[in-house]
């Protein structure tokens, strides 16, 4: 059975379908994949699904990648995924788990807030200021900035389309690394899908 045709079996959405069309067959997508949201899909219909350590590790490899966001002297997610690799290895509780879970959820809901303020702010700040500068350029500038705010709007969109490239093809290398073969679709999902 071709590759997209078992996707569509799956279910799997329209543009890893076209994609996979491109592709000889599963081993070959799987190594080319730059997908990391494809290919973790993929991964729940396999039999490699139940490996709970493998996930958890490459999971904490994903959160890592991240902790450059973290504000300095902000311990909790560092300590949080710390946990979860020992708990993989099979050195830490459910009960030290949950609570590192909770200690990281907590930094993290208080840096959206921050962050949300800080948006808040920025944002007001910049309405006032774009308020202003169309007040006195309104008749001179009005199609000018026009432009500039959908280039710059257009080139924000772009460069976010390139970091979320970006960081899907690193994380699809992760992927790779804890899974470097070919996963097997469950054969009682395959029967299903004939």
């Amino acid at each position: 059975m071709k590759l997209a045709t078992i996707l569509s079996h799956l279910g799997a959405c329209t543009d890893a379908r076209v994609w996979a069309k491109t592709q000889p067959d599963l081993e070959t997508a799987w190594r080319e994949c730059k997908r990391s949201d494809w290919m973790l899909w993929l991964l729940a219909w396999t039999t490699l699904s139940q490996d709970d350590s493998r996930l958890r590790l490459m999971a904490c490899d994903f959160a890592e990648a991240v902790l450059i966001y973290v504000p300095a002297g902000e311990d909790r997610p560092r300590r949080a995924i710390e946990c979860a690799r020992r708990f993989a290895a099979g050195d830490a509780t459910r009960e030290e788990l949950a609570a590192a879970r909770d200690a990281a959820g907590a930094a993290a809901r208080a840096a959206a807030w921050d962050a949300a303020g800080a948006a808040r702010a920025a944002a007001r700040d910049a309405a006032w200021t774009a308020w202003a500068a169309w007040a006195a350029a309104w008749d001179a500038a009005w199609a000018a900035a026009w432009d500039a705010a959908w280039d710059a709007a257009w080139t924000a969109w772009n460069a976010t389309r390139a970091t979320r490239a970006a960081a899907w093809a690193a994380q699809s290398d992760i992927i790779r690394c804890y899974f470097p073969e070919c996963p097997e679709i469950k054969p009682e999902l395959l029967h299903k899908a004939v």
